[in-house]
């Protein structure tokens, strides 16, 4: 019988979008909240965008080779920065902030509908709710979690900048069913990749997986659509869950 669902964040719970306007838009604000801590840039906002999204694409290709997470001071020093004279003592201080800009400044954020009235009715049936989420940034979560009002939902939060360990690792699926107490076939997860959040939970052999449509997910997702990987359920909207849930456990 299922007892938890878990969920993911970007892609899943919000759809992430942005553009080159809004690309270039960050550059200046990084420029601007840097020279108040008297680091100056000896670029361009436009420079500065393009090497962000190219040092943005190596440290995500090292990272998913990996499946570890590296701190925020290093992951702005030796990739998000590379090439800038930075040194790391001097972006310590501020990588947790630049981290949440990144990925809360630099993208819009929306939320997806039907969210919190899904995990009332979740919780209604008896569900233990959570979100495993890759991560840079330590507070983005508990603040989307304020933001949106799930705090009081969610028992279990894991992320790859909180225990060091990125999707599909079932590593960090395992730790967040350890803190749950509870066995791999009690679990559901609702992702929106293959390559992350499907193939973490069958890593896993958790008893259940959904996939929610994300615009993003192709890209991330490129040729694995021939693997035969698959999902146990696709759906569009969050609404349709707690129906999955109640049509899984009547089969037990």
């Amino acid at each position: 019988m299922i007892r938890a669902v878990l969920f993911d964040l970007g892609g899943t719970l919000h759809v992430c979008s942005t553009d080159e306007a809004r690309k270039l838009w960050f550059a200046r604000r990084l420029i601007s909240r840097l020279s108040e801590y008297g680091i100056v840039l000896d670029l361009s906002p436009e420079e500065l965008s393009k090497t962000l999204q190219e040092n943005a694409e190596i440290y995500k290709h090292h990272v998913e080779g990996t499946l570890r997470e590296l701190p925020p001071e290093d992951a702005w020093a030796d990739y998000y920065f590379h090439g800038l004279g930075l040194k790391k003592e001097t972006l310590t201080p501020i990588a947790e902030e630049l981290s949440f800009l990144y990925d809360y400044e630099r993208v819009c954020n929306l939320r997806r509908p039907h969210l919190i009235s899904t995990m009332e009715e979740l919780r209604a049936m008896g569900m233990r709710l959570g979100i495993i989420s890759n991560m840079l940034s330590r507070t983005l979560v508990p603040h989307f979690m304020a933001e949106y009002g799930l705090e009081q939902y969610m028992e279990v939060v894991l992320t790859s900048s909180g225990t060091g360990i990125r999707k599909p690792d079932p590593a960090i699926f395992r730790l967040a069913q350890e803190q749950m107490h509870l066995l791999p076939e009690e679990m559901a997860y609702v992702g929106d990749t293959l390559s992350r959040d499907v193939r973490g939970v069958r890593n896993a052999s958790w008893r259940l997986c959904i996939q929610i449509f994300s615009p993003n997910a192709a890209k991330r997702d490129r040729g694995l659509a021939e693997t035969g990987l698959r999902a146990d359920y696709n759906i569009t909207d969050l609404s349709e869950i707690p129906g999955i849930i109640r049509a899984e456990t009547a089969r037990c």
